[in-house]
């Protein structure tokens, strides 16, 4: 594992004494929390901005779930919910910092002696970003809508081919082919606007056919949710 210094001189970050260095990443869906995770056991500290409604689809490996937990862990690293003047408390107990700022205006606070060097967009909203409140030494985005010198200064792979993963420090990614990776009835949306009862659990196994979930709409309309296909509940 490399110390925090090296990997920060590695990226031609600046160095900041006692560890003052911190790393914003927006979103903490599933493939942001595997960031996170990476981040964090490499000595690097994170803070992740989310939205107040978190649209994590696998929620329980995603540091989003302490928006509507407190606290919530994967792989042993504890991720808490706290406001901008908690984030060094979090972080000196050797948790992930979780705030509720889907517009990242924790860039514009003074956390001194801490401060941000690099912001990651791990939110997947296949959509070019807004421009943020505060400018960052390195911007990196995830996926589709990030373009090397337009709206980032490096854009990583996230489509699942011989080029996952791959950092690009000039151009973009595959673009997004709108379609879900799989077999698309894995996928299921709501039929209807309404309020979501659950009748199955994540990681539950589901036979075909299977109620999943009740939608309740107005007052005279409620919908059914079924399992398209035997398997587990992501």
């Amino acid at each position: 594992m490399l110390p925090n210094s090296l990997i920060l001189r590695n990226l031609g970050l600046p160095m900041h004494k006692n560890n003052s260095a911190l790393v914003l990443l927006r979103g903490g869906g599933d493939l942001a929390t595997g960031v996170a995770l990476r981040l964090h056991r490499a000595g690097i500290p994170v803070v992740i901005s989310e939205l107040g409604q978190p649209l994590a689809v696998r929620r329980a490996v995603s540091f989003a779930e302490a928006i509507f937990r407190g606290r919530h862990s994967v792989e042993e690293v504890t991720a808490r919910l706290v406001n901008p003047e908690q984030i060094s408390a979090a972080v000196d107990e050797n948790e992930i910092p979780v705030l509720i700022d889907p517009d990242a205006e924790i860039l514009t606070f003074d956390l001194r002696p801490r401060r941000f060097v690099a912001l990651i967009d791990g939110r997947l909203t296949k959509q070019p970003p807004a421009p943020l409140s505060a400018r960052v030494p390195l911007l990196i985005g995830l996926g589709p809508g990030f373009e090397v010198g337009v709206n980032c200064d490096a854009v990583i792979e996230t489509r699942r081919s011989h080029t996952l993963g791959r950092v690009f420090w000039s151009g973009t990614t595959q673009p997004d082919s709108g379609q879900p990776e799989g077999d698309p009835r894995r996928v299921l949306r709501a039929p209807i606007e309404g309020i979501l009862s659950a009748r199955a659990d994540i990681g539950e196994h589901l036979e075909d056919g299977q109620l999943i979930a009740r939608i309740q709409g107005d007052t005279y309309t409620s919908n059914q949710v079924y399992s398209p296909l035997a398997g587990v509940m992501r």
